[in-house]
């Protein structure tokens, strides 16, 4: 027995159920894509996979909807993989563990992937019914949304005729997205760069834990922690004080979730122990008296390290260190078109670290073309002033407000009709595969629907269990009123 068997509706919740028990991080989506295709065939449906593993499942119109104008229903079958640094959890080979408590599904040590496993288990829901009226329907599942939208990027869109396309990859019921910010992920590039140690030296770990972590966008106003932004203010003060060597760095783990925790290894001369504890106490007392609110269990740790390891050059040390403390990060500038949008931000979201380098990623996002490019050109400026090399990995269009919407008239009208209220219709500052498909696909009719997930790429994500069951009423009822 199923834990979600008694929920409703009964078979969204079933095939969520299912999706979780299938790893499906970023770039790792074969075994989900497998998944997907076995449905259609089990179903006599339609199915094209391309190269990337997009899917795409078509179903004919029901009795009365077999001229009606092409549907695409649409979200992404990748997760982002995030768990809690003592949480045993193999991505590549487990499911997702998660307890139900009220009217919430909640993973308690790693990201639960209702963003956006629930748009996908509404549109298996809606494909295997034969109650359902619909139009034509094109379910299409894309591929590595969290990690840079290749998927969406690469699409073929001759292989979709519809003109209007349904997004199931919105977080807040009773809001239907109607625009959201395009994006760029930047590297900063170090080749590493190593001396000798000198002198007798004791070895410790500097890192900081106890951050929340979230959505680099949706999340970007609460003013969260971040982990690397945070060791590196630590580190530059320490480069103040004392005399150390930096070993090694590394933090958070992908580039749109604020990162939630850092590492560095240091070296530092016996004497100075006493000092640097003290500094620790004055540091940690400045962290809470800023996060408290928002991030109270902050903590900055300073711990002996088993491991000794080869230091970096001094140059190469500050380099490092005056970066993390020059990048932007954060809300860079308000929107003048939407009250109360963010017009541009950037999350320092990882710092991975090899044999050969140490890079710094970050997650750019906005409303306008310019002010990506300016908030981009920001990091490029500090990469040259502190010795590294600048490089854009991948960069995502805006999906812009669009005056006359027939999709957008129609969701506003099933959701007045089904719970007599007016759907709020917002442009949100996280990213949507929907400015791709105005490239990919041409220019269709879009709107965004989805129900309440709290704490999406991040540990104890949770999906409300009741605002799932009335989007997908809302869903159903939009699927009617395509005749």
């Amino acid at each position: 027995m199923g834990k979600l068997d008694n929920l409703e509706p009964k078979r969204v919740f079933y095939y969520f159920e299912e999706i979780t028990k299938i790893p499906r991080c970023s770039l790792k989506e074969g075994k989900i894509a497998d998944w997907l295709e076995n449905f259609a065939k089990e179903h006599k449906l339609e199915c094209i996979r391309d190269e990337n593993d997009n899917i795409i499942i078509k179903k004919d119109g029901t009795k009365g909807y077999e001229n009606s104008e092409i549907l695409i229903i649409q979200g992404h079958m990748d997760m982002v993989c995030e768990k809690n640094p003592d949480c045993e959890i193999d991505f590549d080979t487990d499911g997702i563990d998660f307890v139900v408590e009220g009217n919430n599904i909640v993973a308690k040590e790693t990201t639960l992937g209702a963003d956006n496993g629930i748009a996908v288990a509404m549109a298996l829901a809606i494909l295997e019914s034969d109650s359902v009226a619909h139009p034509p329907l094109e379910v299409l599942i894309t591929s590595n949304e969290e990690n840079g939208m290749s998927g969406a990027r690469n699409l073929n869109g001759e292989l979709l005729k519809g003109k209007r396309l349904l997004n199931i990859d919105s977080e807040e019921e009773g809001v239907a997205c109607i625009a959201c910010a395009g994006g760029e992920r930047d590297y900063i590039i170090y080749n590493k760069e190593f001396k000798e140690i000198e002198g007798n030296k004791d070895f410790f770990d500097l890192s900081v834990t106890g951050l929340k972590g979230g959505h680099s966008g949706s999340e970007v106003t609460k003013g969260l922690g971040n982990s690397n932004k945070i060791l590196g203010r630590s580190l530059y003060r320490f480069m103040e004080k004392f005399d150390f060597d930096l070993i090694d760095i590394e933090g958070g783990a992908k580039p749109n979730a604020i990162p939630r925790y850092a590492k560095a290894k240091i070296a530092i001369n016996p004497s100075d122990k006493k000092d640097i504890q003290d500094l620790i106490v004055e540091l940690n007392a400045e962290f809470v008296n800023e996060l408290g609110k928002v991030d109270p269990d902050v903590r900055l740790n300073f711990e002996a390290s088993k491991e000794e390891g080869t230091p970096f050059t001094n140059e190469f040390k500050e380099n490092i260190i005056k970066l993390l403390n020059i990048l932007p990060n954060g809300v860079q500038t308000m929107s003048h078109n939407v009250e109360g949008l963010v017009g541009s931000s950037v999350n320092v979201g990882v710092i991975e670290s090899d044999e050969k380098e140490i890079r710094v990623l970050t997650n750019v996002r906005s409303e306008l073309s310019s002010l990506k490019r300016e908030v981009a050109d920001r990091n490029k400026m500090c990469a040259e002033v502190c010795g590294g090399r600048f490089h854009v990995q991948s960069g995502y269009p805006a999906w812009e407000f669009k005056d006359i919407s027939e999709i957008r008239d129609i969701t506003a009208k099933a959701y007045k009709k089904l719970f007599n209220e007016e759907l709020r219709l917002e442009a949100i500052h996280a990213g949507l595969e929907c400015g791709l498909f105005k490239e990919t696909i041409g220019d269709i009719d879009m709107i965004s629907v989805g129900p309440n997930i709290y704490g999406p790429h991040a540990p104890g994500e949770t999906l409300e269990i009741e605002s799932t069951k009335n989007v997908y009423e809302l869903v159903l009822e939009i699927l009617k009123d395509c005749k």
